[in-house]
């Protein structure tokens, strides 16, 4: 049920210099052309998919719903609870000034980075979804239209507990094969029967010749027929790192992911800068704001923002226009639902350096069976939709069926 708002937005409070409401920037109420649109109430439901995945739906007194997602992680639906006063009254078109009222009214809570900005990218996406059924457009159209029909798609995948070279090389010849993709990454992080203390994040020889055995295996059995990155989760020293990176210097690798913590941009420039094996970082830093040192100083080959965590779609769209400037290609981390996934297949096609979407769920049965229509990744590649908005429309009946325990339909 929606609640009512009306007692927490004080017409006659004083308003802070930093607020951004309508009312304070003297942005004109009355549209024309179905336009004059309030937002009436923001809701989530949290889906137990191979991540906690959050949905967000933003409702509006013209009937419209957008729906959206934020980042996956525990606290994202009460900030999003806590933030619906400041936008209910609002008109959704205006989303570049809703992100920063809500950014400036929640600055005091962390919203620099972490899961503030997390639930904020779900209503942002939401509003994506909303303002392109209020307008009759497809979400690419609000970024500025599209430089591709379809979108590539890369296949995260797993060779099991077990992940050892001949493992890896398999199953990337069957997600070739029958899964029809020639875009694929696999993990290194992975115990390799060498380790004596992992929390040093040092690596012994045999681990770097193990980890290196991974990667020649599987690019020797998929030769052209695709590319394959690699990635580390930040879990290695800055000296294995480069080592790693120098062994497989001369492998067919599209990158090596995440090879050190993220925290030390300039840990991060060294590594990159230290070997000719294309190095992608970007997927734990936040807002515009978070990537700036690691273009700017030439710390990454690729730049892998997460669109429902890094801040939501013109946030991504930001990133990846700068990294155009120093001539850095995207590709979009992305373990999220169909929802998610749309949505960052939307900027993907708006961009011109798109490499391509991350797909993370490949072994979840029913992730098709949460949007209604036909499957929107086929052959690796997603085609981007003309129905205006995100163009998915979820099946509430998979929605509720997977949700997690506790949690509550839409309304």
């Amino acid at each position: 049920m929606a609640k009512d708002y009306t007692t927490l937005r004080d017409p006659n409070a004083e308003y802070t210099m930093r607020e951004l409401s309508a009312e304070t920037m003297g942005v004109q109420a009355k549209r024309g052309g179905g336009r004059d649109v309030e937002i009436t109430d923001v809701q989530t439901t949290m889906l137990d998919g191979n991540f906690p995945w959050t949905l967000v739906r933003v409702y509006t007194d013209a009937g419209i719903v957008g729906t959206g997602e934020a980042y996956w992680g525990a606290g994202v639906p009460e900030i999003i609870e806590r933030m619906t006063p400041f936008i209910v009254g609002e008109n959704p078109l205006d989303i570049d000034r809703l992100f920063e009222h809500l950014v400036q009214k929640t600055s005091g809570e962390g919203s620099i980075e972490g899961v503030t900005v997390s639930a904020i990218a779900g209503i942002e996406v939401a509003l994506h979804d909303l303002a392109g059924k209020i307008l009759e457009v497809p979400a690419y159209q609000l970024l500025g239209g599209k430089y591709r029909d379809r979108v590539r798609v890369y296949c995260d995948c797993h060779a099991g507990e077990e992940s050892e070279p001949e493992s890896n090389a398999a199953e990337a010849e069957r997600v070739i094969e029958e899964l029809g993709y020639d875009a694929l990454k696999f993990d290194l992080d992975v115990p390799s029967g060498h380790e004596k203390d992992r929390a040093n994040r040092h690596l012994r020889g045999p681990e770097v010749k193990h980890k290196a055995e991974i990667v020649r295996a599987v690019t020797d059995r998929i030769g052209d027929r695709a590319d394959a990155a690699f990635d580390c989760h930040w879990t290695f020293s800055a000296g294995s790192a480069k080592r790693l990176a120098r062994e497989i210097e001369d492998l067919d690798v599209w990158w090596l992911e995440d090879p050190v913590p993220p925290e030390n941009h300039d840990v991060q420039r060294e590594v990159t800068q230290h070997t000719t094996t294309p190095v992608a970082a970007g997927e734990n830093v936040y807002r515009k704001h978070g990537p700036r040192r690691l273009l700017e100083e030439q710390a990454v080959d690729v730049i892998a923002p997460d669109l429902p965590k890094v801040g939501g779609m013109r946030e991504t769209r930001k990133i990846a226009d700068m990294a155009d400037t120093y001539y850095v290609p995207v590709a979009m981390h992305n373990v999220s639902s169909p929802v998610g996934t749309m949505a960052s297949a939307h900027v993907a096609t708006a961009i011109p350096n798109s490499l391509a979407v991350e797909f993370h769920s490949y072994e979840l049965e029913w992730w098709d069976d949460l949007y209604e229509g036909t499957p929107i990744i086929e052959d690796g590649h997603i085609e981007i939709p003309e129905e205006p908005g995100l163009g998915l429309t979820l099946d509430m009946d998979a929605v509720e069926e997977h949700m997690v325990a506790g949690e509550s339909l839409f309304d």
